[in-house]
């Protein structure tokens, strides 16, 4: 993989840690979950091939420090940090940007609050799950992914959320998740010997230890934050032409998924199917880099 060029910004409330590769074109791309800038090392040199790729760690993931880690957070201002990194690596022209899952809902505010600043946005899984027509029940299960987290910790909270996106946000699934939790090893009186964990590659286990490191203030802060966002959906329709809604070819029925889709026919737009799943640019990153480039090119 090409070495970046690293750089940070100084924000309002926060510093933002960001990654610029190749030249052309600004690409700016936004991440989901906990991954931060890494998410992308995959697909980053196919982009760079034709595009200026920046990739950045959202404020408080990775190397971006919030001022005050208990600060609340807001798709707004998410965005308005999007549009300080374009102010400085592509002041004057207007850039292309890709989203995936939250970094998506950011992308979507930042179209419909400053399209002047953006040619094109590509939206992979935005879960704004507000706009479906069984909102309430998502509603239930995200109040009940925060009781969890609050009550019974980390790893239950996560069983509760991973069982509501993969089955489409079916609570009752959802409910049935924290009886089988993760077990952290054996149970008392057993004398099975633990499983061997295989050892990762480094760059593999430098980021799965960032994802788990990540996940207290994603679940807590950005979760509750970002799925109770509603998109300002006249304002999409409006600059529709510039919006491309992606989602993953295995995800169908998946919560995330289910979103986009409803969001596109809602826009009458097409919805891109791309390799993989929630996670393509990850397990299938050949692919999907190339799928991106044409996407973009269009």
């Amino acid at each position: 993989m090409t070495e970046p060029v690293i750089g940070s910004l100084r924000v309002d409330g926060a510093t933002l840690y960001y990654e610029v590769r190749g030249q052309g074109p600004l690409l700016l791309l936004i991440p989901g979950g906990t991954g931060g800038a890494a998410a992308f090392d995959g697909i980053v040199d196919a982009l760079a091939a034709d595009h200026t790729v920046a990739a950045y760690d959202p404020r408080g993931m990775g190397s971006s420090a919030l001022d005050d880690a208990e600060a609340e957070q807001r798709v707004s201002v998410h965005a308005d940090d999007a549009l300080r990194l374009l102010d400085r690596l592509s002041p004057g022209e207007p850039a292309r940007v890709f989203g995936a899952s939250s970094g998506a809902i950011t992308a979507l505010h930042l179209l419909t609050a400053h399209p002047d600043r953006v040619e094109r946005v590509v939206a992979h899984e935005p879960p704004v799950v507000e706009v479906l027509p069984d909102a309430p029940e998502h509603r239930a299960l995200l109040a009940r992914v925060q009781d969890t987290l609050r009550t019974r910790g980390l790893l239950p909270a996560m069983a509760v959320f991973a069982a509501g996106l993969k089955d489409g946000g079916d609570t009752t699934a959802s409910k049935a998740a924290p009886q089988t939790g993760v077990k952290a090893g054996p149970e008392a009186g057993s004398k099975a010997e633990p499983e061997a964990v295989p050892e990762l590659p480094p760059q593999a286990a430098a980021r799965a230890e960032r994802t788990m490191a990540g996940l207290p203030y994603f679940l807590g802060r950005i979760v509750p934050a970002f799925m109770a966002y509603t998109p300002d959906v006249p304002r999409v329709e409006a600059l529709s032409d510039r919006l491309v809604l992606a989602a993953g070819q295995e995800s169908r029925g998946e919560l995330p998924h289910r979103a986009a889709a409803f969001l596109a026919e809602r826009l009458v737009v097409d919805l891109r199917h791309f390799p993989g799943g929630h996670t393509g640019s990850t397990t299938h990153p050949a692919e999907f880099g190339e799928l991106l480039r044409k996407t973009l090119r269009a």
